[in-house]
């Protein structure tokens, strides 16, 4: 975190990074959006900082352990890394009201529609607000970053990058 405040893109992970093909967590199966990686290098060369906010139900389903969301994040910045793209923070919410595991089961601020991935990494990072925006898939995409106080923009699919690049001019 160096510098002054910049903008700031909050993209969802399943969907707009990567092909959600139902709760996605092994890097084996992980099939990137088409222009994700260049998506990504175009944000950071235009001077945005890059966010992940992504729920992660298949926690609390039991489908796999917390610590996979992690491994995954790990796996998708060292792949990011090899084509020079940035991601500045990973956000991940676990939890579902109707979880299966009682650990998990709960409503938290976190998990989209709610703005509290969004709101966290505004208080933890130098961001300008103006200029900042969300990319998502889903209506619930769209009403975290308006809870937020952000726009939001809903990815029909394609390329990401020339989704982005689209937004950017």
């Amino acid at each position: 975190m160096t510098g002054g405040p910049r903008p700031a893109v909050f993209l969802d992970r399943d969907g707009v990074l990567i092909e959600d093909t139902g709760y996605p967590h092994d890097p084996a199966e992980v099939r990137w959006i088409a222009g994700a990686p260049e998506a990504v290098a175009r944000l950071n060369r235009a001077g945005f900082l890059v966010f992940v906010v992504t729920n992660q139900s298949g926690v609390a389903r039991g489908l796999y352990p917390d610590e996979q969301v992690g491994a995954l994040h790990r796996w998708m910045s060292e792949r990011l890394a090899g084509a020079g793209a940035r991601v500045d923070a990973f956000e991940h919410c676990p939890h579902h009201p109707d979880a299966p595991l009682p650990a998990y089961r709960r409503n938290c601020r976190r998990r989209k529609p709610a703005p509290g991935m969004i709101e966290d990494l505004l208080r933890a990072w130098p961001v300008e607000r103006a200029g900042s925006f969300l990319v998502g898939d889903k209506p619930s995409d769209l009403a975290a970053a308006a809870a937020a106080g952000l726009p939001g923009h809903l990815f029909p699919g394609g390329s990401l990058d020339a989704f982005l690049g689209g937004i950017l001019r």
